[in-house]
């Protein structure tokens, strides 16, 4: 940064500054180098069993069944809750598509649940109100958002109370705990992820995640197109090419070993916008006492009264400027012009086209939390190879908006 007369001038990064890119160690490769020297490279081989156990062993649970992506773990953890056609199943609604994409892959119908403020997570008095309205649905899926945990003790004993299924999507929150626990562990069935831009990437991939042994061999099996044990290709059951590869876990394999390392990179990212956005008329994404999250992307939601005029259709944002006011569109464009990577909020899924004839329940009529943080939130550059100079740039930036 330069500094002219009472200015300060921001230079535009040089490299673009990514919002979550992969951080990579060098003992992946030694993985990767293993699954070639055995030549075992397709779905089966050491690094799969490995990996599964590490993360048995990581979350305290009894089984986990590695999966080609994170999404295709929530699409078995649907097929093992029994969800059939025209089933109803409670959805958080602040999330993205993937959480809610595998219902409608068995054929069921999402019901979304608002966000309350203290997580940004599924309102847990919404999701009771929910089902004195549907009292059939004896499915749940909720999200832990941006690596922050739901409140899950609250939300498992309303299912409980309901008899109904939790299905954790902890694609997000890998590593974060709630009353002591690890995300992941708290439904039935539960999801984690490995993309790309996750707290620990395998460039792809996920898993299922589960203290049932039975489930676990029917999505391990169901995973490999449902093959019988025969001495031909016997299938008695529609099968899926769900499998992960041995590479992709040697790939894994060395980022677990860098978890911890990760995740206080991503919080040291965190509490170094918290202190440096402090004076602004905004908040950080917030979390309750009683929880550890992994930090995954830092958000900021803007004050109502400092928000600027701004006007978003299906495609296409614009905005207003306003003295001493902002709002999610003019931040975004204005880390674009400096080369750095922004990202709004998640859009609701009540208000995605594909959804627009689902219901949606929220805690108190027509007040819709999950929209309100969707048109004043902004999630802000987070990668853990950022330096300190690099995001006291990103804050400065953020600081000219207004």
């Amino acid at each position: 940064m330069l500094v002219q007369g009472d200015r300060i001038l921001i230079e535009k990064f040089e490299k673009k500054l990514w919002l979550s890119s992969p951080t990579m160690h060098g003992e992946e490769q030694e993985f990767v180098k293993l699954a070639f020297d055995t030549n075992w490279v397709s779905t089966l081989g050491e690094n799969i069993i490995k990996l599964e156990e590490v993360i048995c062993d990581y979350l305290g649970c009894g089984y986990a069944v590695g999966l080609s992506s994170g999404t295709s773990s929530l699409h078995l953890a649907m097929k093992l809750a029994g969800v059939k056609q025209g089933d109803i199943v409670l959805c958080s609604d602040l999330t993205f598509s993937a959480s809610v994409n595998p219902v409608t892959y068995e054929g069921g119908i999402p019901v979304f649940i608002d966000s309350e403020y203290e997580t940004w997570n599924m309102d847990p008095v919404a999701l009771e109100r929910a089902f004195e309205k549907y009292p059939e649905a004896k499915v749940v899926v909720v999200a832990n958002l941006y690596g922050t945990p739901a409140k899950l003790d609250e939300i498992r004993a309303i299912c409980d109370k309901h008899n109904a299924i939790l299905i954790e999507d902890a694609a997000e929150s890998l590593g974060a705990t709630y009353n002591g626990v690890m995300t992941g562990t708290f439904g039935t069935y539960n999801a984690i992820s490995f993309n790309g831009n996750k707290i620990i990437t395998c460039s792809t991939g996920g898993m299922l995640i589960t203290n049932d042994k039975k489930a676990a061999d029917k999505a391990r099996k169901w995973s490999t197109q449902s093959r019988e044990m025969a001495p031909w290709y016997q299938h008695e059951d529609v099968g899926y090419n769900y499998r992960m590869s041995n590479i992709i876990a040697g790939i894994g394999r060395g980022q677990m070993l860098h978890i911890q390392e990760h995740i206080e990179g991503k919080k040291r990212v965190y509490k170094l916008y918290k202190e440096g956005l402090k004076d602004l008329p905004i908040t950080m994404n917030p979390y309750p006492d009683n929880c550890e999250p992994n930090f995954w992307l830092s958000c900021i939601l803007i004050d109502r009264d400092s928000m600027c005029e701004q006007s978003r259709t299906e495609h296409e944002a614009s905005f207003v400027s306003g003295d001493g006011k902002s709002c999610p569109t003019e931040i975004l464009e204005n880390l674009i012009k400096y080369n750095a990577e922004g990202r709004p909020i998640w859009k609701p899924m009540h208000l995605q086209p594909i959804f627009k004839d689902n219901d949606f329940v929220t805690a108190v009529d027509e007040v819709e939390v999950s929209t309100d943080i969707f048109e004043r939130g902004v999630c802000l550059p987070s990668d853990i190879k950022m330096t300190k100079e690099q995001q006291l740039r990103v804050i400065e930036i953020v600081k000219s908006s207004f």
